[in-house]
């Protein structure tokens, strides 16, 4: 694949794609085949910061930068994302990195997830069901997929499902902090202080559960900081509500447009797992991550200055042809391989295993308690749209009553 010639900079381009309707690949595409894959934002549009910013589109760039934590640090979160989330383990690197995921990863061993399958994520994804089944017609994102995971989440921490259309919307407000800081700033305290006398009872007298585990977690005589804790909680609930909801729309609107594809699923229910791992190679649910350069370095033979910022763009690299035949296609028979939905290195996401989980009993409940499940002729059909969080907005489906 063609890079610039060494020391060539690299293009400036003109960012316009709307946050909450855009519709990125072709740009991304064009960008992975031009002489440089790296681009210079425009200030005007996307730059941040005050700095330098460019958009990294190709897998084996950023496969690079996710992998080097030391040429490309995580530190920006705190500037951005940080703001509104507190203290979190997307801005820290190294030894720190280490010290704080070591003490939050057990509570995510298999024994948890295992236990969670039976006692939470199938009764919530069955009782959302229960309320539509009778009608015959649904919008699954409003009844179904916007509030499968954030239940789940909420209950992982202890959180009353009644409570959880709040968190729904304090997640919402942290996640696009940085468009409405006032709304996100506001968000991020509300859900501290929600939280706190359930980190306080939990201290007092563990559980045995999740947040008792972090509360409660120690390595090496180290232990989490209430900033520390309360960031991790800020992070968890937007990330596991938010990423898991727009991927479950996004399996569901390739499994009702993709011909021929909920045939094939509803014959054979063991590939369900692959439909899971191409959705999310097709249409991941957060697209970009952030790093900062911490030395003057080059990227595909562009020079990339020291403080620049860096959206690495995950999506791209998803799409990318050189690793990807024919990239635009949902196929679920392609060969194996890893995807970039939730990243690599240091960083790579813990709550994967988790979302997988969710992803795959949920799709398989909706399939086997919402028999004839295709699209209303009389709705507009889904559309996956937005620049960083992709999603349908709505889905709405006709299925036999039951």
């Amino acid at each position: 694949m063609a890079t610039a010639a060494d020391g060539a900079p690299a293009p400036k381009i003109d960012y316009q794609i709307d946050f909450f309707t855009g519709q990125p690949y072709p740009v991304w595409a064009g960008l992975r085949q031009s002489a440089c894959p790296v681009a210079e934002v425009d200030g005007q549009t996307m730059g941040v910061f005050g700095r330098p910013s460019f958009v990294v589109t190709r897998w084996e760039d950023i496969e690079g930068i996710l992998r080097d934590g030391e040429t490309f640090s995580s530190s920006i979160n705190a500037e951005h994302i940080g703001q509104f989330m507190g203290e979190l383990m997307l801005a820290m690197d190294g030894k720190e990195h280490r010290a704080y995921r070591n003490l939050v990863a057990h509570a995510f061993r298999a024994s948890q997830l295992e236990q969670w399958d039976d006692t939470l994520v199938r009764p919530t994804i069955d009782r959302l069901i229960d309320a539509i089944a009778p009608l015959g017609k649904a919008d699954l994102v409003a009844s179904v997929t916007s509030q499968y995971p954030v239940q789940v989440i909420c209950g992982i921490v202890g959180v009353p499902i009644d409570d959880a259309v709040q968190f729904q919307r304090w997640a919402e407000q942290i996640n696009t902090g940085p468009l409405d800081p006032p709304a996100g700033m506001a968000a991020s305290q509300a859900m501290r202080d929600y939280l706190a006398p359930l980190v306080a009872a939990r201290r007092a007298e563990p559980t045995g559960d999740f947040l008792s585990d972090l509360v409660h977690a120690e390595v090496d005589g180290e232990r989490l900081t209430d900033e520390k804790l309360y960031g991790f909680l800020r992070l968890l609930l937007p990330a596991g509500a938010e990423t898991t909801f727009r991927a479950m729309g996004n399996a569901l609107t390739a499994l009702l447009t993709v011909p021929g594809l909920m045939e094939r699923v509803q014959a054979d229910r063991d590939l369900l797992p692959a439909v899971v791992e191409e959705t999310l190679r097709w249409e991941t649910s957060v697209t970009q991550v952030s790093r900062v350069a911490t030395r003057d370095t080059e990227i595909a033979g562009c020079p990339i200055p020291a403080g620049a910022v860096l959206n690495v763009l995950t999506g791209s690299a998803n799409h990318d042809e050189a690793r990807y035949p024919d990239p635009e296609t949902f196929d679920p028979a392609r060969p194996a391989q890893n995807h970039m939905t939730f990243g690599t290195g240091q960083h790579q996401c813990l709550g994967m295993h988790l979302a997988r989980m969710e992803l795959r009993v949920g799709l398989g409940v909706i399939l086997d308690r919402l028999p004839g499940l295709r699209l209303d002729p009389d709705a507009p059909p889904p559309v996956i749209e937005g620049l960083a969080f992709r999603g349908p907005s709505a889905l709405h489906v006709r299925f036999d009553p039951s």
